[in-house]
C-alpha cells in the first residue's frame, strides 16, 4: 500500500506518520504535503498512490480543489475537525471521514474499509469521488480559516480552538498562550506560516515576536513615540508592542466589531 499523506498542522502529520506504521508497518508513505499547490505539483511528477489520507482545509485553500482538478482513480480517506452531525452525514458517500485528533482504532477501520473495497474496481471509488464533490460543493460549511491548532501538552498532542488563544508568540520555537494562561509549544516554524491560517478579524500580527487575539485584548495605550502597548487578559513574558507605523491599522482593526 503506497500512501500520500495531505495534511499542512506538522503535528498532526507527524502523528498521522506514526499511526499509520503501527497500524500498517509495510505501508510505504510516499510524500507528505502541505498545501494544495504543492499537492497538484506532487500529482504531475508522480503516479498516483494506493491511497491518499487528506486533510480538508490546507494553508492555501481546501483540499478538494485538488481532486476537482486532478481527478484521482485512487481512494481518499478525509480527516476534518468538522462536528460528528456533519460527519456522519459526509460519510453517507462511502468515502471515510475522521474527525481529528486521530483515534488509532478509526483509522484502522479506515484502512479495513479500503481493503474491502479494493477489491473492487477503482471505478466505483471515482464515483463516490465525484459525488462527493458534488455535495460538498453545495455546501457553505468549508471554513475559510483554521478554526484549532496542535500543540505539545506534556506527552500528548492536543487541539485548541482559536477562542481559547490569547496569543502566539515566538520564544526560539512558536507558542501558543491559551486565555486560561497555559503555555503550549507548537512544531510551526515561523509566525508568518500561522499568520496565513488566521482570521485577519480576529488576529492581529503585533510584531515579530507576537499575534494577538482581538478578544484578548483588554486595552491599549498610546506612548509618546506613537508606539502602542497591549495589554492582554494574560500575563505575557514582554510586553506588546505595535510599531508607530502599524498603529493606525491597529487602530482601525481594534474598532472593527
Amino acid at each position: 500500500m503506497k500512501i500520500l499523506l495531505i495534511e499542512d498542522e506538522p503535528l498532526v502529520a507527524k502523528n498521522l506518520e506514526n499511526l499509520v506504521k503501527d497500524i500498517e508497518p509495510s505501508a510505504i508513505l510516499l510524500a507528505t504535503i502541505g498545501s494544495v499547490n504543492e499537492a497538484l505539483e506532487w500529482f504531475k511528477q508522480y503516479p498516483e498512490p494506493s491511497l491518499v489520507l487528506s486533510d480538508i482545509q490546507l494553508s492555501d485553500g481546501v483540499s478538494f480543489d485538488i481532486f476537482q482538478e486532478i481527478q484521482p482513480q485512487c481512494p481518499i480517506i478525509f480527516t476534518t475537525a468538522y462536528d460528528e452531525y456533519a460527519i456522519q452525514a459526509f460519510k453517507l458517500n462511502s468515502i471515510d471521514y475522521l474527525l481529528k485528533p486521530i483515534d488509532k482504532d478509526e483509522l484502522k477501520n479506515a484502512f479495513d474499509k479500503y481493503k474491502r473495497l479494493s477489491n473492487t474496481t477503482n471505478q466505483g471509488f471515482r464515483e463516490q469521488l465525484t459525488h462527493l464533490l458534488s455535495d460538498l460543493g453545495n455546501r457553505s460549511t468549508t471554513p475559510k480559516f483554521k478554526t484549532r491548532f496542535t500543540a505539545h501538552h506534556q506527552r500528548n498532542i492536543v487541539a485548541i480552538t482559536v477562542e481559547r488563544i490569547a496569543c502566539f508568540y515566538r520564544d526560539e520555537v512558536i507558542w501558543i498562550q491559551t486565555t486560561d494562561n497555559q503555555r503550549l509549544i507548537t512544531d510551526y516554524n515561523s509566525l508568518d506560516e500561522i499568520e496565513e491560517l488566521l482570521n485577519p478579524n480576529e488576529f492581529f500580527r503585533a510584531n515579530r515576536q507576537f499575534i494577538a487575539n482581538k478578544s484578548a485584548i483588554e486595552s491599549y495605550r498610546t506612548h509618546f513615540t506613537g508606539k502602542i502597548e497591549l495589554k492582554l487578559a494574560v500575563s505575557t513574558k514582554e510586553e506588546i508592542v505595535v510599531s508607530k507605523e502599524k498603529a493606525h491599522q491597529f487602530r482601525g482593526w481594534f474598532e472593527l466589531g
